[in-house]
C-alpha cells in the first residue's frame, strides 16, 4: 500500500464503522490503532509514535480548560430542576399575552434566558415543551409553529454563552474560550431576533396561527403595556451612552449616574403601581445576576471561563436554596448527570486525541489542506463548502462528535487559508444548530417529541422544525457576508 493511500483510506475506514453503528469514542481509538499498526508494517510509521499516545491523553487530562463542562453542566440541571423556567415562561407568557404570537415571543426571550444561564439544549426544549406547549394549543396556536418554535429556542443553548459546545471548539481549536463567548454573543441574539422577526410575520400573513391569549387566561389584563413600556425605557436608557458614541460624544460620569438614577425611580414607580412589572422584576433578576456573574466575569476578565463555571455553579444552587427546592434527591440527580456527560465528552477526546496522533502521523493534515486549498472561490468557497460539510454529516453526528472528529481535521486547512479560527468556530457554532433540528435525527425533535401530547403527531413537529432550519442557514449567509459582526468582538 502506498503512503498517500494511507490518509483517504483512513478517513473512510472511520467513516465505515461510524455508520455500522459503533461507538464514537472507540471508533475513533480503534481506527487509530489499526492504523498505527498498519503504517508500523508497511515501515511508514515507528514504535515511538505509539509512545506518544499517554502523553496526549495525561495531556487532555490535564486540561483545566475542560473543567468548565462539568461546572456549567451542573450549574444547568440544577437550574432546570429548581423551578426558574416555569416562573419565566408563566411570567413572560403573561406579559406578552395580550398580542398575537405573544406566547411564542416568551417562549423565544425564555429560551435566549435559558441558554445564558444553562447552556444545555435538552433541558432548555423538555421545560418548554412540557410547560408552554399545553398551553399554546389550548388557545388555538398552529401545532406546527408553537413545536418549530420550541424547539428552534432549545437549540439557542448551542451558540449563546456558556454553550458547551463553543468550549469544545475552542479548545480543539487551540483558541481561547473567553474571545469565542464574545464573538458568539451578537450572532447568537441576532439569531434570536430572526426568530422574533419570523413569528412577527406569521401574525401578520396569518393571524390565526398565534392568537392572543383571551382577558380570562389573563391574570394581569391591563397592565401589559405599562410594564413592555417600562422595560422599553430601560432598552433606550440603556442606549443612550452607545447613542452618543455612534455621534462621536464622550458620556461622562455624570452621565451615567444620571441615568442610573433615572432606572432607579422607574423601577421604584413601576414596582409600586404594576403588580406585572413587580412579578417580572422578581422574576428575572436571579437570572440576570448569574448571567452577569457568570458571562460578565469572563468578558471582563475577571474570571477564566472555569472559575466562571464554578461561581455559576454555586449560584445555581444558591438559587435552588432560595426557592426551596435544593434537596438531597435533586443533587444527586444533576451530579450524576455530570459526571455521565462529562465522562462521555473525555472519553470521545480520547478517541479523538488517538486518531489526530496517527492521522498527523501518515501526513493527513496535510492531504486535507490540499484538498480544501484548490477549491473554486478563495475563503469564501471554503467556507461555503465546509458549512454544506457540516450540515449533512450533522443528519448523521451530533455536535460533540464533529467537534471532536471534524474540527482538528480541518483545523490545519482553516490555518492555511488565513482565516481567523474564532470566526470559523463561531461560524460552524451556528452551523451546529441545525444538528439538533434535522428530521428525523434532530435530538431536539426527539426531545419535544418525549415530551408533546400524543394529539401532536411526529410529522408536525418536523415540518415545524424546517422553517426554523432555513433561518439558522440565512444566519451562516449572513455571517459568510458579514464577517465583521463577529471580528468587532475578536480581540
Amino acid at each position: 500500500m502506498s503512503f498517500e493511500l494511507m490518509a483517504p483510506l483512513m478517513f473512510l475506514s472511520l467513516v465505515v464503522v461510524l455508520l455500522l453503528g459503533y461507538p464514537v469514542a472507540f471508533s475513533l481509538g480503534a481506527v487509530g490503532l489499526g492504523f498505527a499498526f498498519l503504517g508500523m508494517h508497511y515501515g511508514y510509521l515507528n514504535l515511538g509514535l505509539l509512545q506518544n499516545i499517554p502523553l496526549r491523553i495525561f495531556d487532555t487530562m490535564q486540561n483545566q480548560l475542560l473543567l468548565a463542562i462539568p461546572f456549567f453542566t451542573f450549574m444547568g440541571l440544577i437550574l432546570e430542576r429548581s423551578g426558574m423556567a416555569e416562573e419565566l415562561l408563566d411570567t413572560i407568557g403573561q406579559l406578552f399575552g395580550s398580542v398575537r404570537g405573544g406566547l411564542a415571543y416568551a417562549v423565544i426571550f425564555v429560551g435566549a434566558l435559558l441558554a445564558a444561564t444553562t447552556g444545555i439544549v435538552a433541558a432548555s426544549v423538555i421545560a418548554m415543551g412540557l410547560i408552554s406547549l399545553p398551553i399554546m394549543l389550548r388557545y388555538g396556536y398552529s401545532t406546527r409553529l408553537a413545536t418549530g418554535v420550541i424547539a428552534a429556542s432549545g437549540t439557542l443553548a448551542q451558540i449563546i454563552p456558556p454553550s458547551l459546545v463553543l468550549i469544545v471548539m475552542a479548545d480543539q481549536l487551540g483558541v481561547s474560550v473567553g474571545d469565542m463567548y464574545k464573538a458568539a454573543f451578537v450572532p447568537g441574539f441576532m439569531l434570536t431576533g430572526l426568530y422574533v422577526l419570523y413569528v412577527f410575520l406569521t401574525t401578520l400573513l396569518n393571524p390565526k396561527a398565534a392568537p392572543a391569549l383571551p382577558p380570562e387566561a389573563r391574570p394581569f389584563a391591563g397592565y401589559e403595556r405599562g410594564a413592555l413600556l417600562g422595560l422599553l425605557g430601560y432598552l433606550v436608557l440603556a442606549l443612550v451612552p452607545w447613542g452618543l458614541s455612534a455621534f462621536g460624544a464622550s458620556p461622562s460620569p455624570g452621565l451615567d449616574l444620571f441615568l442610573l438614577a433615572l432606572a432607579a425611580l422607574l423601577t421604584l414607580y413601576l414596582y409600586r403601581t404594576n403588580p406585572l412589572f413587580a412579578r417580572v422584576f422578581r422574576v428575572m433578576i436571579p437570572p440576570l445576576v448569574l448571567i452577569f456573574l457568570v458571562l460578565g466575569t469572563i468578558f471582563l476578565g475577571i474570571a477564566t471561563p472555569t472559575e466562571g463555571g464554578a461561581m455559576g455553579a454555586v449560584g445555581a444552587l444558591l438559587m435552588a436554596l432560595s426557592r426551596r427546592r435544593l434537596n438531597l434527591e435533586l443533587l444527586t440527580q444533576a451530579l450524576r448527570e455530570t459526571a455521565k456527560l462529562t465522562s462521555f465528552v473525555v472519553f470521545i477526546l480520547v478517541g479523538s486525541r488517538i486518531f489526530s496522533l496517527v492521522f498527523y502521523g501518515i501526513d493527513g493534515d496535510l492531504w486535507v489542506a490540499e484538498l480544501l486549498k484548490n477549491l473554486p472561490g478563495g475563503q469564501l468557497g471554503f467556507l461555503l463548502l465546509v458549512n454544506l460539510f457540516v450540515f449533512f454529516l450533522a443528519f448523521f453526528l451530533d455536535y460533540f462528535e464533529i467537534a471532536f472528529i471534524v474540527l482538528p481535521l480541518l483545523a490545519p486547512a482553516v490555518k492555511a487559508m488565513d482565516i481567523n479560527l474564532i470566526y470559523f468556530g463561531v461560524l460552524l457554532g451556528v452551523n451546529l444548530q441545525t444538528s439538533f433540528m434535522h428530521p428525523p435525527f434532530g435530538f431536539a425533535l426527539f426531545y419535544l417529541r418525549s415530551v408533546a401530547p400524543k394529539s401532536v403527531s411526529t410529522v408536525d413537529i418536523y415540518w415545524g422544525a424546517v422553517p426554523f432550519i432555513l433561518i439558522q442557514f440565512l444566519m451562516v449567509l449572513i455571517l459568510l457576508l458579514f464577517p465583521g459582526i463577529v471580528y468587532a468582538f475578536i480581540g
